[in-house]
C-alpha cells in the first residue's frame, strides 16, 4: 500500500498535469470577448500590412497594436506586404518614387516578434511576394519560396479555421489576390469578408495602396468576394476629407508617454527608428530616446474605422459631451452614436486600379464606408483613440 506521502505526491502531480487544461483557455479567451453563456465570439482575423523596419508609415506600428490588443479580435496571422523598390536606396517606381527618403527598409518582422513577446503570443507571420502581379489572374508561383510564405499562410489559416475569417488589408492586397487566384473556392467558403483600406472616394486619384499593385485591386474588385471598401483618399489626395474616406489626423502623440510601459517602448523603438540587435530586451527596459521630440509630430491615421467595424465597436458621444469607442453592448441609451456605416454599392474598376462606386438599393457583395460629417468624426477620434490605446495592457 502506497505511503501517505507517496499518495500525496501522486495527487499533486495529477493536479499539476490537469491545471493547464483549466487555466490556458481562460488566459487565451479574454472575459470581455465572451458572451454571458461563455461562448467565444472573438472574430478570427488575418492582418495584411505593409509594415516595414524602419517604418515607412508609423501608423502601421500603431495599427498592429490594435490587432493584438482588442479583446474582440482573434489574430490568426500577420502577413507582411513588402514592395521591392522600397528595400533599395533608390526607388524606380513611377508613382511612389519619393518613398525611399528614409530607406532602404525591409519587412517588419522585428515589430511582429516584439508584439508576440509583449503580448505573450505566438501569432504566425510571413512575407508575401515582393514584386507586382503580372496580371489580375497571376498566381505568382514563380517567385522565390521565401516570398510564397505569406500567400501560403493565408491559405493555411483559411483551411484550418472552423469559422469564416475576416481579412484586413492595409497595403497592396497582393497576397490576398494571389491566394484567391490559387484557391478561389476556399475563399468563397471561408472568407467572411475583406476590409480593403485603399483607393479614392472620388475614383479620380490613384491612391498609394492601389498604386503599389493595381492588378491586385482589380482582381478583388472584379471578384464576387464580399469586400468592404474604406477609401484612403479623395480627389484631392490622401490628406483630405470627405464622408467616404477614412483619413483623420492626431495633432501629436504625447499620449504614448502614458501608455503601458512595454507598449510605449515598442512604439518608441519604431518611432525612433532604433537599430538594436537585442530588440526583445528593448521591450523590458527604458532607454534614452533617439529624438527628444518623438511624440511631438502630427500623426496621420487611416485604419481606425476598419478596426471599429471588425470589432463591432461604436464611436459615441456621451451625455457629458465626451467621445469614446465602446463595444456595441456597452452603448448607453444616453449615448449618441456617430455615423460609421457601410452602404451597398456597385463597383466599376479600370485596368489601372482606379474605381468608381454607385450606391444601390439591392443586395451587393461590395460596400462603401460612410462616416457622415468628417470634421465631427475627426474631433471624436482625436479624443477617443488615445483613450483606447491607454486602455491596452498586455
Amino acid at each position: 500500500m502506497p505511503s501517505v506521502l507517496f499518495r500525496s505526491m501522486l495527487a499533486l502531480c495529477g493536479f499539476a498535469l490537469w491545471l493547464p487544461l483549466v487555466i490556458l483557455p481562460c488566459y487565451s479567451q479574454p472575459r470581455s470577448a465572451r458572451t454571458s453563456s461563455g461562448a467565444n465570439r472573438r472574430v478570427p482575423v488575418i492582418d495584411v500590412t505593409d509594415l516595414y523596419q524602419p517604418f515607412q508609415d508609423p501608423g502601421d506600428n500603431f495599427d498592429l497594436v490594435t490587432a493584438y490588443a482588442l479583446p474582440e479580435i482573434d489574430l490568426k496571422a500577420v502577413i507582411l506586404d513588402p514592395h521591392d523598390p522600397f528595400r533599395k536606396t533608390v526607388s524606380d517606381h513611377p508613382i511612389l518614387h519619393d518613398a525611399d527618403k528614409n530607406g532602404p527598409r525591409d519587412p517588419g518582422f522585428i515589430s511582429v516578434l516584439q508584439l508576440n513577446y509583449v503580448f505573450n503570443r505566438n501569432v504566425p507571420f510571413a512575407a508575401g511576394p515582393f514584386t507586382m502581379m503580372k496580371s489580375p489572374e497571376d498566381k505568382m508561383l514563380d517567385v522565390p519560396g521565401f516570398q510564397q510564405q505569406g500567400v501560403e499562410l493565408i491559405l493555411k489559416v483559411l483551411r484550418e479555421s472552423s469559422q469564416a475569417v475576416t481579412i484586413l488589408s492595409f497595403g497592396s492586397a497582393r497576397s490576398i489576390a494571389v491566394a484567391y487566384n490559387r484557391e478561389p473556392q476556399l475563399f468563397r467558403r471561408k472568407v467572411k469578408r475583406i476590409l480593403l483600406s485603399a483607393g479614392s472616394s472620388s475614383g479620380k486619384f490613384l491612391e498609394w495602396n492601389v498604386a503599389l499593385d493595381p492588378k491586385a485591386t482589380v482582381r478583388l474588385l472584379r471578384s464576387n468576394l464580399p469586400v468592404d471598401i474604406f477609401p484612403c483618399a479623395t480627389k484631392d489626395g490622401p490628406f483630405s476629407y470627405e464622408s467616404h474616406n477614412s483619413y483623420w489626423k492626431l495633432p501629436n502623440l504625447h499620449f504614448v508617454e502614458q501608455m503601458d510601459p512595454m507598449l510605449r517602448r515598442y512604439l518608441d523603438y519604431a518611432l525612433g527608428r532604433v537599430c538594436r540587435c537585442d530588440f526583445l530586451r528593448a521591450m523590458d527596459e527604458d532607454s534614452p530616446a533617439e529624438s527628444s521630440d518623438l511624440h511631438s509630430h502630427p500623426h496621420h491615421v487611416w485604419e481606425t474605422a476598419l478596426w471599429m467595424e471588425v470589432a463591432d465597436r461604436k464611436l459615441v458621444r456621451h451625455s457629458d459631451g465626451h467621445f469614446s469607442i465602446v463595444p456595441v453592448g456597452r452603448v448607453l441609451p444616453t449615448d449618441t452614436a456617430l455615423v460609421n456605416r457601410l452602404q451597398p454599392i456597385v463597383v466599376t474598376v479600370a485596368d489601372d486600379g482606379l474605381f468608381t462606386t454607385t450606391p444601390t438599393g439591392s443586395k451587393s457583395s461590395f460596400r462603401l464606408y460612410d462616416r457622415g460629417d468628417p470634421s465631427l468624426n475627426e474631433k471624436a477620434l482625436q479624443q477617443a483613440v488615445p483613450e483606447m490605446y491607454l486602455s491596452f495592457h498586455p
